[in-house]
């Protein structure tokens, strides 16, 4: 496994919110409490944009598709940016911060939360919106999933289909004892993980619960340390290559490589210099980007300058790990 840090002429100032590769190249889009978005090219180590966007911090990002991005700002703003033509257009506005981004390519919908107890929802080929009142709390971390669409609440995940939003709108509700740090979800295995504030992760089905197929939670916490160290899961990626593999990002550095189905840890990368902000891996799984940043919310984090590496992880090693007899359930 190779490691290389990606080097800016100009570096980023400020702590790194997002970082998320493309649906199908490996270009690299980065939000930042700098006020920029950048896209990198990772395959040719080159900063293809750097858009500033006027003074809001910009808490999340996405792709809308290879050549359009969107992301969230702290001045409650949504904007889309053509990354071919260099023009940066509002989508529109959250009435307090608006922290998270998603884009449906099933409903053509850019799907956008905030501090304001809201999401909203922009038709991408008309002016039309409509919008989720009355959550009770602010939206930390949202995640979309084919047409399920899942909302982070303090200790509950709200999932909603997309299909039914025209009428009175339904979520069904999965209520944890935990207080959830992000959510993520992923089609292969129909379901969603979320990470919490005290190193739990959570693996939940979005189908009927039953004895099999209920799911279950698992303490997060690096090698050396011990089941009882506990530490704050900022982050989860899932590799798409391999079915039920993801890897958490915690507040000490540690990203971990986890098979979910199987309830193995795989294996732990080498410690990074700060907390993990982000981290998310290429359309292919071979490549994992992490960047290693403050992020406002821990007191132990150093404030230096954040950093973003690039890990080359080799799929005949995590299938070899996934087999392998000495890997212990978690």
């Amino acid at each position: 496994m190779d490691r290389s840090c990606v080097s800016l002429n100009d570096p980023i100032q400020d702590a790194i919110s997002r970082v998320r590769f493309a649906p199908t190249s490996n270009n690299l889009l980065i939000s930042s409490w700098d006020s920029s978005l950048r896209l990198y090219d990772v395959d040719q180590c080159e900063l293809r944009l750097e858009a500033p966007t006027g003074g809001a911090a910009l808490l999340d990002c996405c792709f809308e598709s290879e050549s359009v991005a969107l992301s969230a700002n702290t001045d409650g703003s949504i904007f889309r940016y053509d990354m071919r033509l260099g023009n940066i257009k509002a989508v529109g506005n959250h009435d307090d911060i608006a922290t998270c981004v998603e884009y449906s390519e099933e409903t053509c919908q850019v799907i956008t939360a905030g501090w304001d107890k809201k999401v909203k929802f922009w038709d991408a080929r008309s002016a039309s919106s409509r919008c989720l009142n009355n959550l009770g709390t602010e939206v930390e971390s949202m995640s979309l999933s084919g047409l399920s669409l899942m909302v982070a609440l303090n200790s509950s995940v709200h999932v909603y289909d997309l299909r039914y939003l025209n009428g009175s709108v339904q979520a069904k509700e999965h209520a944890m004892d935990i207080r959830i740090k992000c959510v993520r979800s992923n089609l292969d295995i129909e379901g969603f993980v979320v990470g919490s504030a005290d190193g739990k992760v959570s693996l939940k089905y979005l189908g009927e619960s039953n004895t099999e197929n209920a799911g279950y939670a698992f303490k997060c916490y690096p090698k050396n340390r011990g089941r009882h160290h506990v530490v704050v899961v900022n982050d989860i990626a899932f590799r798409l290559s391999v079915r039920g593999v993801i890897v958490t990002g915690d507040n000490e550095g540690y990203a971990t490589i986890w098979d979910v189905l199987n309830r193995k840890r795989l294996m732990e990368l080498p410690r990074f210099p700060n907390s993990i902000a982000s981290l998310d891996f290429n359309h292919g799984g071979q490549l994992l980007a992490t960047a290693s940043s403050y992020t406002y919310k821990e007191a132990t984090e150093r404030e230096e300058l954040p950093q973003i590496f690039i890990d080359h992880i080799n799929e005949e090693h995590i299938k070899s790990a996934i087999t392998s007899s000495s890997s212990k359930r978690v």
